[in-house]
């Protein structure tokens, strides 16, 4: 999802679903929210995820929580194909963030990678806010860093890269509590910070991370793996390439 001027490359939404299942950034990051989600929420009936792209997320969701009435919104159609037929139960809308109207509607709301696509995003956020349910959950990644900012955010219609403590203040600024909050992908970031960097230098493909060897891209998710099992030990990073909150409404 995207309200971002730049145009998006929504032919870039086939080859994503083809990809997303083995490729070690999105497999990574599955188990990470479905962590929080296991361990940090309380049992929840309804979840919405704004920007669900082509459902992969959400189809994890469904696996681990087949009793939930879920719930998926998305600004462009090319990825609603995809989703509605991985999650043929879910209920799907094409919408921009911007215009959500509902009100104390879910009792968990996730948005992945969706926040630095959209100019107003504490419009979004306040959207959310009035969405959720009493005491119920935003659970939020976005990248991290303002000094990755790099060719690679350029080509995906990125308008910002987070900080943490931006981030935090728009979530406390719609009336949210932040109740657990860590970077991930932190690791990896030594790499990261040497491919943005190659990556100014050159024409970027967008496509090239999605073009890695076997060996490579089953050992950056080696090294997630690792990650996780120090964020499941309490660890918590204070540096990485991403940034993800857990924020409750009182």
């Amino acid at each position: 999802m995207t309200t971002n001027p730049t145009p998006f490359a929504v032919e870039s939404f086939a080859p994503l679903a083809a990809a997303e299942a083995s490729h070690w950034w999105f497999c990574a990051r599955n188990r990470v929210l479905l962590w929080i989600l296991q361990h940090k929420i309380p049992v929840f009936q309804t979840l919405l995820e704004v920007g669900c792209g082509t459902g992969y997320v959400l189809e994890a969701i469904r696996q681990s929580y087949p009793q939930a009435t879920l719930y998926g919104s998305e600004f462009f159609e090319e990825g609603l194909v995809f989703a509605r037929q991985r999650i043929p139960t879910a209920t799907f809308t094409q919408l921009d963030a911007r215009l959500l109207q509902d009100h104390q509607r879910y009792q968990v709301i996730g948005a992945f990678d969706v926040l630095e696509h959209i100019d107003e995003d504490v419009l979004v956020l306040e959207n959310l806010a009035h969405a959720l349910t009493h005491r119920g959950h935003l659970l939020i990644t976005v990248p991290q860093h303002t000094w990755l900012w790099s060719r690679v955010d350029e080509q995906a219609c990125h308008v910002r890269r987070y900080s943490r403590r931006e981030l935090l203040r728009k979530l406390r600024s719609v009336g949210l509590e932040v109740e657990y909050v860590t970077s991930f992908v932190s690791l990896l970031l030594p790499m990261m910070v040497m491919a943005r960097r190659r990556a100014q230098d050159t024409d970027y493909d967008p496509m090239v991370e999605f073009r890695l060897t076997t060996w490579l891209n089953r050992s950056l998710e080696a090294v997630m793996s690792l990650e996780l099992i120090l964020l499941k030990l309490g660890i918590t990073f204070p540096m990485g390439g991403s940034l993800l909150v857990l924020a409750r409404k009182p």
